[in-house]
């Protein structure tokens, strides 16, 4: 019991500390402190409860025995890594996010397809993953094109209806005066329209890049090459080596965060007149 007791007085110890660095409003390091121990206390208290109530590896392996096994498989995780986020995901993301958003800027001049194209796109956004995969699997093939384009169908339409809302966003006013100066549409929505959208485009953003990686991950339980962080956890279930699903997962957990991080840091920099970016 003495693992559970050190690691349970860790947490509280770190909750404690947490308490008190929240309190500093605007400081920077308190926001890098603050979600860094509380992930480090819940891996010493998740170390602690496996350890100490001795929990079959089979159900629930320790932290360190995932980082044990991730240290020793980098050259197969580097391989699926490689495999989904950067063939399937990445490539997926960025003709979908590409595609809805040349598509965005169609429907925004023309109302017609703003009342048949957006509702399409939120039956097509409903529907379920795993009723989509084996189609596009007997489409393109078991490698790493149908995955993309899994997560083509996944990330276009909420980029699409975040982009169009976001093109609508500026102000009946502001458009009077442009059409006063005789802007051109090209114009308007270079100089008004699209600056005004970029929060709303950056939103479909970060919400694709987290889809991306999900249908990516998914679409590869119904058939893929011998290679792929999808293959390899539905591999590793069925040999009920835990470890090694959790070392996969881990690498999701990290590419995905990443991912999201640099979408944030990109908004960060180009909307940095916005409000939702500014501090105090």
């Amino acid at each position: 019991m003495s693992w559970v007791v050190g690691s349970l007085a860790f947490w509280l110890g770190s909750w404690w500390v947490n308490a008190r660095l929240s309190a500093l409003k605007g400081s920077r390091i308190a926001a890098l402190v603050v979600p860094s121990l509380f992930g480090i206390s819940l891996l010493v208290l998740w170390q602690g409860m496996v350890r100490g109530f001795d929990i079959n590896p089979v159900l629930l392996p320790a932290p360190s025995d995932i980082a044990v096994k991730f240290a020793n498989s980098l050259p197969i995780l580097w391989i699926d890594f490689v495999q989904t986020f950067v063939k399937g995901a990445l490539s997926g993301y960025v003709i979908g996010c590409g595609a809805a958003f040349l598509t965005a800027i169609i429907v925004d001049r023309s109302p017609f397809l703003q009342k048949g194209v957006l509702p399409v796109g939120n039956f097509v956004a409903a529907l379920p993953i795993i009723g989509m995969a084996p189609i596009m699997v007997m489409w393109f093939g078991f490698d790493w094109q149908s995955k993309a384009a899994i997560v083509v169908v996944m990330v276009f339409f909420p980029m699409l209806v975040n982009t169009v809302q976001g093109m609508q966003a500026s102000e009946a006013m502001q458009r009077d005066l442009m059409h006063t100066y005789a802007a051109t549409y090209g114009q308007s929505l270079r100089k008004l329209r699209l600056p005004a959208a970029m929060p709303f485009i950056f939103n479909g953003l970060k919400i694709s890049s987290t889809l991306a990686l999900i249908g990516a991950i998914v679409a590869e339980f119904f058939g893929s090459p011998i290679k792929g962080m999808g293959f390899r956890i539905s591999t590793e279930v069925g040999r009920l080596a835990l470890d090694m699903v959790w070392a996969e997962i881990a690498v999701a957990a990290i590419a995905g965060s990443a991912f999201y991080g640099i979408v944030a840091m990109i908004e960060k920099a180009v909307t940095f007149w916005h409000p939702s970016q500014r501090r105090g």
